[in-house]
């Protein structure tokens, strides 16, 4: 386990690596300080060949991320070191790169960026009681992490609209509908569920499972072109 962190937990168990957010007082609200220490995390994990699978989840009853600490995000610094800080410290698109796959256990609030965060994730799994919602519009901002773009590649453009134009909250049901989570189970299962996932995939062969994800990824964007070997 690597100590010294205020906002999070980190451990290894096996090969798989356990993120969790631990803020539960404020609802494991996104800050600074936690932007920095998911960054040192994630780096550690990406050049971590002992660990096949990370699982991200949040501490407490009550959230996994009920979003962003706002009255650290909107008292900005200045452009230019705003660009610097984030070019130096870019947590989503790190997470985006993890050659490892990432499963989400989610529960209670996934608010702003904590959906943000899930949508990193390769595969989310949602308790019974989870509730999403992108409230930014309501603010009179924009999601600033992805979500713009990760949603409507998850559930379609029609459904992200939906979400983020009324920043409705939508339940783990409508969200297993809707796609954008995988799983729904009781909130006593969550962890069992995750690890149990976990342990199945980093049972397999590494190389394919790496070359599986990064096929998936950088072919999103691309056109279909099938040729028979």
């Amino acid at each position: 386990m690597m100590d010294g962190f205020e906002t999070i937990i980190f451990e290894k168990k096996g090969h798989t690596a356990f993120i969790t957010l631990n803020r539960p007082r404020v609802l494991n609200i996104y800050n600074v300080r936690m932007r920095d220490e998911l960054y040192e995390v994630l780096s550690a994990i990406q050049s971590d060949s002992d660990v096949h699978v990370a699982i991200i989840r949040g501490a407490g009853e009550k959230a996994f991320c009920a979003g962003a600490d706002l009255s650290e995000f909107l008292s900005a610094p200045a452009p230019v070191f705003a660009r610097h800080v984030r070019w130096q410290r870019d947590v989503w698109g790190l997470f985006l790169n993890l050659p490892q796959p990432v499963i989400g256990a989610l529960h209670g609030y996934v608010f702003g960026s904590g959906i943000e965060m899930a949508m990193c994730c390769d595969i989310r799994i949602a308790a019974e009681d989870a509730v999403f919602g992108l409230p930014e519009v309501a603010l009179g901002f924009i999601p600033a992490a992805g979500a713009t773009q990760t949603v409507p590649r998850a559930v379609g453009p029609g459904q992200a609209l939906d979400l983020l134009l009324t920043g409705r909250r939508v339940g783990a049901q409508e969200a297993l509908e809707m796609r954008l989570v995988n799983r729904v189970v009781p909130r006593a299962d969550l962890q069992a569920e995750a690890e149990k996932l976990a342990e199945i995939i980093a049972g397999y062969d590494q190389r394919a499972v790496r070359k599986l994800k990064e096929s998936v990824s950088r072919g999103l964007d691309l056109p279909v072109s099938i040729r028979s070997l």
